[in-house]
């Protein structure tokens, strides 16, 4: 029982700890924020060529891809302040931590914006769409 209670003990302690951060180390946030970027450009990407005419527009798939966007873009900023993740090979530019604060106020433009599009993209009218849509792709 006594082992029981220290394995338990530990187990909860283990995970605590983990809690306080999705990521293992630097690399493992570098790779966290690359794959969120991914799929913000996946979902930009499909979204664009709908609003440009490029794919026969879809107001379903509009509203689908802008509540993608408006969760998407919360994601990767976190990873950015992970100590050491500056010193990980990346696309990321050295700007980004010399002026942190106004990177964060950046990104939450951009999340901004996002919820935004995912107003516009609910009333699945693509001339309301598409200047919420231009918003957000300036931010990008």
């Amino acid at each position: 029982m006594k082992n029981l209670f220290i394995f338990l003990s530990l187990g909860l302690s283990s995970a605590a700890a983990l809690a306080g951060s999705a990521f293992t180390d630097a690399e493992d946030s570098v790779t966290y924020r690359q794959h969120s970027f991914q799929l913000i450009r996946h979902n930009f990407v499909d979204l664009g060529d709908m609003i440009r005419g490029k794919v026969a527009f879809d107001a379903k798939r509009a509203e689908k891809r802008a509540d993608a966007l408006a969760t998407l873009t919360t994601l990767p900023w976190e990873a950015f302040e992970v100590p050491g993740a500056d010193k990980v090979k990346s696309d990321a530019k050295a700007d980004i931590w010399k002026n942190l604060q106004d990177f964060q106020q950046k990104a939450k433009q951009f999340e901004s914006d996002a919820l935004a599009l995912q107003t516009a993209a609910k009333t699945g009218d693509q001339a309301t769409i598409k200047p919420a849509f231009g918003n957000f792709a300036k931010n990008c």
